[in-house]
């Protein structure tokens, strides 16, 4: 069951920056013994597959500041967001980790499962996301971008670490998360709305 957490809660990571968890899993599994990557997936941790991802992970870190820019970004990210989540779902809750030394079989027995269902968590965050942004950026002259991309950014990393560490302490914090990114949609839309009728 705490793989199945694991892999949730890092495809829900996926969802808020695709490059994250990638580059978390790999990163720990390199240089900690906190999580061993399966034979399928220890391409994760390659020098080369970390290189790449700290790239694009910069990329992406400096895109999603940028107002308008980070709209774009969403669009192009409604690809890689889902993917991203399937790979750290079907690597994730496949590895041995602190707090999983014995992951289930029907995780490592077939591969399109996990990676469908990480695919499928994934792009409820990526959706709340690139729903509400564009709003917000209107709403805030642009100032909001920087601030929610970072809490975004934050939230992701505090995800990865606690996923693997203490899954269910992590996927609490992913239902406050969502909480928040739902809540954050609904005042955007209401302050959306109070302009609208406050216009002449």
């Amino acid at each position: 069951m705490l793989e199945l957490i694991t892999g949730t809660v890092l495809a829900a990571s996926a969802g808020l920056n695709a490059y994250i968890p990638l580059l978390g899993l790999g990163l720990l599994s390199r240089f900690t013994t906190w999580v061993q990557l399966p034979d399928g997936w220890s391409w994760l941790e390659n020098e080369w597959a970390l290189g790449i991802l700290a790239v694009l992970l910069l990329i992406e870190v400096i895109v999603d500041k940028v107002p308008a820019l980070d709209s774009v970004n969403d669009v192009l990210q409604t690809v890689i967001r889902p993917a991203s989540g399937g790979i750290v779902f079907a690597a994730g809750s496949a590895s041995d980790t602190v707090a999983v030394s014995d992951p289930a079989a029907f995780v490592t027995s077939a591969q399109f499962w996990p990676v469908l269902l990480g695919v499928l968590v994934a792009l409820v965050p990526h959706a709340l996301k690139a729903i509400a942004r564009p709003v917000l950026n209107v709403l805030t002259a642009g100032a909001g971008a920087a601030i929610s991309s970072t809490l975004e950014d934050l939230g992701a990393v505090a995800l990865t670490i606690l996923a693997v560490l203490v899954p269910v302490v992590a996927l609490i914090a992913l239902g406050v998360a969502v909480f928040l990114l739902v809540r954050r949609l609904r005042r955007v839309q209401r302050l959306r709305a109070e302009q609208r009728l406050a216009a002449p």
